[in-house]
């Protein structure tokens, strides 16, 4: 038998509330953090409502819901089991998102639990929109919000050229010759992206028409959003021109990206009514959607002869439910006994007292500007010029990470580099030796060119003893240690040195190797092994 009796409508009320607790209680703290996200980072603003359309859309279904029989799933089990050991590595490693997707498991496997495959499958949508409510993993976003900077500044400049006016483009930075207008990562385009997308996804899911058409629906709001921000980017850079910096700043700057949105949703129902009159599966334009919130009795008689039953006459409740209850209990016994996560910063000497002299090289130190030190979040850092007397300079760049999470973390060269106008020709790894006598380590070696100047990047990442090349390689030994040896710390180490014209490739190398050789015997002082 797949239920168990329940005596009274209000036991079984009671069970919910339990299993609901249950589920929502080990990720109380994580649910909190991505309030504060939604509340602080505009492109993640819309996370707030996404509950309550999903919620929406399930109670719009609600009659038909009622002439379906809740079976229950025994596979909800194996979805909460591995939604809590998520949350108990997002615990233990402080990479939050793991606890994101961890929720989002719990509550799957709750409702399949509850309602069986039937229902679920009629709830999979509600359900999945959840999905554009938690934020990206950092450093996934930052690469793609890096992204759309590029290809939105390129189309703006492209607008702003149609327009008549002489613009010079510089990775993200616009050259208006009297101004400079800065493609920022709040115009990105991401803070339009994942509400359009949201919104695409329940428009194709009211869509009345074949799968094809709901694919293109929702897929056509990534352009549509790279297109409308360009837009928004190249109406600046002519108003900016015309009358001045003010129409870069300030209301109007957020009134036009509230009507960029609009527009892109405008765009969305016109990509709806095409598609309503393309391809042998045509409908009126007023049938198009389906937003009927009751079912008719035929339509929940239909759904009985779909499904071969009807709902249990008898207050009952299935199985497997209960054991997902039990399941979630022990789950919160076990988060409640286990320690609190916690990372131990090893003692280090800051960069404050970094040397200036390396036998015949000087140093000249450089500071950062507080828009990048707001965006890389670090916890200290050296930024240099070292010249021998007669050499041209090598920069050094190390930034310091005390702690490293889903919010906190190194930024990689290869992101960044595009985002300063610079062209990557060449990226690849060689193997130098940093020190007298040292075994060679592996290290990125990138040629970069902006215009007619050339520059050659030497970088790694120096994480707890290791000097690593890979960033999604950092990250799992980033996971690792923060179990088995309660560290999350790491650097960046950059040395960047032009190649002046007619000088050899080889000569530039020579020269940051020989800089670095002197720099790395004293480096685990700052940077810990």
């Amino acid at each position: 038998m797949h239920f168990v009796p329940m005596g009274s409508r209000w036991a079984m009320y009671a069970l919910l509330a339990v299993a609901v607790t249950a589920a929502v209680a080990p990720f109380a703290s994580m649910l909190s953090g991505l309030y504060t996200i939604w509340s602080l980072q505009p492109e993640y603003s819309h996370g707030i409502v996404i509950p309550v359309l999903s919620g929406f859309l399930i109670w719009q279904r609600r009659r038909e819901l009622r002439g379906l029989p809740f079976t229950g799933s025994w596979t909800g089990l194996p979805l909460i089991a591995a939604g809590l050991a998520l949350r108990f590595l997002g615990a233990s490693t402080t990479m939050h998102t793991l606890e994101h997707y961890g929720f989002l498991l719990v509550l799957y496997g709750l409702v399949l639990a509850l309602t069986g495959p039937v229902i679920f499958r009629r709830l999979w949508l509600p359900l999945l929109i959840l999905i554009f409510a938690i934020p990206l993993p950092s450093f996934f976003g930052n690469a793609l919000s890096l992204d759309l900077q590029l290809l939105s500044s390129q189309l703006g400049v492209w607008f702003i050229r149609m327009a008549g006016v002489s613009v010079l483009l510089e990775g993200n930075v616009i050259d208006l010759g009297s101004y400079q207008l800065e493609v920022a990562e709040a115009c990105s385009g991401l803070r339009y992206l994942f509400p359009l997308m949201t919104l695409a996804l329940i428009l194709a899911y009211l869509y009345r028409g074949p799968l094809w058409k709901r694919a293109v629906l929702f897929l056509s709001s990534i352009p549509i959003t790279v297109l409308m921000n360009s837009l928004r980017i190249g109406f600046i850079g002519v108003t900016v021109d015309r009358w001045g910096p003010a129409m870069a700043q300030g209301a109007l700057h957020g009134f036009e990206g509230w009507l960029v949105f609009m527009l892109s949703t405008g765009l969305l129902v016109v990509v709806a009514f095409a598609l309503s009159r393309v391809g042998g599966s045509r409908v009126p334009w007023r049938e198009a959607f389906d937003l009927r919130t009751v079912q008719s009795s035929r339509t929940r008689m239909s759904a009985d002869s779909v499904t071969g039953a009807r709902a249990p006459s008898r207050l009952s409740i299935p199985r497997a439910f209960i054991a997902a209850c039990v399941l979630l209990l022990l789950g919160d016994a076990a988060s409640a006994a286990m320690p609190a996560p916690h990372v131990m910063p090893p003692a280090r000497i800051g960069f404050d007292e970094f040397p200036e002299h390396f036998g015949d090289w000087i140093g000249q130190r450089g500071v950062l500007e507080r828009v990048y030190l707001d965006q890389l979040r670090l916890d200290d850092y050296i930024l240099a010029d070292y010249q021998r007397p007669g050499g041209t300079p090598v920069s050094l760049y190390i930034a310091y990470y005390q702690t490293q999470d889903t919010t906190r973390h190194i930024h990689s060269p290869h992101d960044c580099i595009p985002g300063g106008g610079w062209q990557i020709l060449k990226l690849e790894r060689t193997r130098v030796p940093l020190g007298p006598g040292a075994t060679p380590v592996t290290v990125n070696r990138a040629l970069i060119q902006l215009g007619a100047n050339q520059e050659i990047v030497y970088y790694w990442f120096q994480e707890r003893g290791r000097h690593l090349t890979n960033e999604y390689l950092a990250k799992w030994y980033l996971f690792w240690d923060s179990i088995t040896r309660h560290r999350t710390d790491g650097a960046l180490v950059r040395y960047v040195a032009p190649v002046p014209p007619g000088t050899q490739e080889s000569k530039v190398d020579a020269r940051i190797v020989k800089l670095a050789s002197l720099i790395e015997p004293q480096l685990d002082h700052f940077v810990p092994n």
